[in-house]
């Protein structure tokens, strides 16, 4: 059993690494290059983006056919981790969601036309995209059953009515992919639909306030009243709705565990840079064996969670659904991360809960990976589940 990356993969992990170090970190600790929503300004990751793409590091999700990298699962883990340990890294190789999974969904299912017209333009770098599914109470969220957006056929289109809400990217976004029920129907009711921003039918209600800093584009509620969607649009068929969110949310959870890791890692190196400088009552805090505890519980939970991942990443390149796998590592990635961010700011005292360090920052953020592309508990019913059908085969080597 080798845990060597293939020499093309450490390529693309070393020669990330240095582009983070060499030209993102910089942009990322001037604070004049942030916007009003705590995230890079748009024309400073311009630049980024196209030193990006000099360098043979755009959209790595995507076949060289469409323009990207073409890796596999497998690299996507090696270098969305090594992206991560900034701040601003996936959204400069154009890797970070909502884009990362709206991309390698339509390259998997989008016919060629779908292609051309809907994710082309986001591979290119010239628009953004949202994923509309989550819905105010009652209609669905984590389950996707209770989606209770209608979309109904009328003459040669659907017209949609309902609403969503904490829809990431949506106030900056062009392309929409939309989950909405076409019948009642247990496993045929849901249909994903394309539109684009300038459709009349639907708005934006309201861009809503979070906890923590914001994607491009935030966490917005979104109103459909008469939005007119043509077959040519429609993802996949009628009624493969929910097989399209399986599609894409497996993976789409996976990347979001690869880029976790990386800020989990940055957190650590924050830590250990503080401790190993700042003394108290004659020591250096590095050599308190408090300390050190501390330090070390967080790396191993680090590097279970990079083993996690990578037996998902494997899973999926094998052809695999990785159902368990992603869980798993989802659960537990989310909560290292958290564990991460919290020790740093413990270490660093008051400079981890100031903004002189992005500590702070990634600490606000690391609270919505419990709750993002469902929630902790939703994955451990997974996983309580697949254990009382599978009993001792749960563990198995292989698929």
């Amino acid at each position: 059993m080798d845990f060597t990356l293939p020499p093309d993969i450490e390529d693309v992990r070393k020669r990330t690494n240095a582009f983070i170090t060499t030209h993102v970190l910089p942009v990322e600790a001037d604070r004049s290059a942030w916007d009003e929503h705590e995230n890079i300004r748009l024309d400073r990751l311009d630049e980024l983006r196209e030193l990006a793409r000099q360098h043979g590091l755009w959209c790595p999700q995507l076949p060289k056919s469409l323009g990207g990298m073409g890796l596999g699962p497998v690299g996507w883990a090696a270098m969305y981790e090594e992206a991560n340990r900034s701040l601003f890294g996936p959204v400069a190789f154009n890797c970070a969601a909502p884009d990362d999974g709206n991309m390698n969904l339509l390259a998997k299912v989008g016919t060629t036309e779908q292609q051309v017209k809907w994710l082309m333009p986001i591979a290119r770098g010239e628009v953004r995209s949202a994923f509309a599914m989550t819905e105010p109470a009652p209609g669905g969220g984590s389950d996707p059953s209770m989606i209770r957006c209608k979309a109904e056929r009328r003459g040669n289109a659907w017209v949609i009515s309902g609403r969503k809400w904490y829809i990431t990217g949506a106030a900056e976004a062009a392309h929409f992919i939309l989950m909405a029920r076409t019948s009642d129907h247990a496993r045929k009711g849901l249909t994903a639909f394309l539109f684009h921003r300038d459709q009349p039918g639907w708005e934006i209600v309201r861009r809503i306030g979070i906890m923590g800093p914001e994607e491009h584009g935030g966490h917005c509620e979104l109103l459909f009243d008469g939005l007119e969607v043509s077959d040519e649009n429609v993802l996949m068929g009628v009624g493969d709705g929910l097989k399209v969110t399986q599609i894409r949310l497996g993976p789409a959870r996976l990347t979001h565990c690869m880029r976790w890791l990386g800020l989990a890692k940055r957190c650590m190196a924050i830590a250990a840079d503080y401790v190993a400088t700042r003394e108290g009552f004659g020591v250096t805090l590095s050599k308190r064996e408090s300390v050190r505890i501390k330090m070390g519980r967080v790396a191993k939970d680090i590097e279970i969670g990079r083993l996690l991942v990578m037996k998902a990443a494997w899973e999926l390149e094998q052809g695999g659904r990785a159902k368990t796998a992603v869980s798993m590592a989802k659960v537990h990635v989310a909560d290292t991360l958290h564990l991460a961010a919290d020790t740093a700011v413990q270490l660093c005292g008051a400079r981890g809960y100031s903004k002189d360090t992005v500590v702070e920052w990634i600490y606000r953020y690391a609270r919505q990976a419990r709750l993002v592309d469902g929630a902790s508990e939703v994955h451990d019913m997974v996983l309580a589940d697949a254990y009382a059908e599978a009993g001792d085969t749960f563990w198995r080597w292989g698929l």
